[in-house]
């Protein structure tokens, strides 16, 4: 997506920040890994738009340190009208990248909106504004936690390719075999677009378990094991954590893995630690 890209083809993910503080050390953050020059950084979107003004003012700030910077794009809630908004706008920003998402529906909120799925939001951004937007889509090596069997997401992530998606960037997994059997199925069915492993760094084990529970992603019972053995033990439980991420990325990477999108929940050290014991030749 950029022209300062990291040998490894890196990008990092950042959610809206909602103090000022947080907004102050998220420049920090972004300037920090922005000296790695990779290729993107992306920018998450709330349940049902929830921080879609956040989101859109937080892509402007991170993208004034020269990196490509993709808004999400979800569609759930959302009718036609209120997102071909949002695509001109960002258009008018001088943005080029998208991450596509169906989203999640917030507790209270009414309609799902006109579009109810993400292969209809490529279609529709398709449409809409034809090349303009490398648009990036979501895949789940271990599966959805709403889809009702392996098969079934496996389809509807090749109806997202086949729309118009340009790559998929996963989910978070701890096990480099689900990726490697996700890639296998999809090019079997003719995805032939990057799908890019997503990493999360692990520094906080009871916020890993929580967020884990929540999107369906596997920790591995070894590894839910050791960390619960360290409790409060926050350096053990990081320099564990540095270990298992940075050997499943190098054996992604060894695998031909074409690249590695971070989670960084607004934080830059786990991440470089992690780039910092990795074979840049891979």
């Amino acid at each position: 997506m950029s022209t300062r890209e990291h040998p490894l083809g890196i990008s990092f993910e950042f959610f809206p920040p909602n103090t000022d503080a947080g907004r102050e050390k998220l420049k920090g953050v972004r300037d920090t890994l922005a000296e790695r020059r990779p290729r993107f950084f992306s920018v998450t979107y709330g349940a049902g738009g929830s921080t879609q003004a956040r989101t859109f003012e937080t892509v402007k700030s991170v993208r004034q340190c020269g990196i490509d910077t993709a808004p999400h794009l979800s569609c759930i809630g959302s009718d036609k009208g209120e997102l071909r908004e949002r695509l001109e706008s960002f258009r008018e920003a001088g943005i080029t990248n998208l991450v596509a998402l169906r989203g999640d529906l917030p507790s209270g909120m009414g309609g799902m909106g006109e579009l109810r799925y993400a292969n209809e939001l490529v279609e529709f951004i398709r449409k809409e504004t034809g090349d303009h937007f490398q648009i990036a889509v979501a895949a789940y090596p271990e599966v959805h936690p709403q889809a009702p069997s392996y098969e079934h997401d496996l389809q509807n992530f090749v109806r997202k390719m086949q729309a118009g998606a340009d790559l998929a960037i996963t989910q978070y997994f701890f096990s480099a075999d689900a990726y490697f059997h996700f890639l296998e199925r999809a090019r079997a069915l003719g995805v032939e677009a990057p799908i890019v492993p997503g990493i999360m760094p692990i520094s906080n084990y009871t916020k890993l378990a929580r967020f884990s529970d929540a999107c369906g992603a596997d920790i591995p019972r070894w590894i839910r094991k050791q960390l619960e053995a360290y409790g409060d033990d926050s350096e053990s439980i990081q320099a564990f954590g540095e270990e298992v991420v940075s050997n499943l990325c190098q054996r992604l990477l060894d695998g031909g893995a074409p690249g590695l999108h971070f989670y960084t929940l607004n934080q830059a050290t786990p991440a470089l630690r992690v780039l910092d014991n990795l074979r840049c030749d891979s």
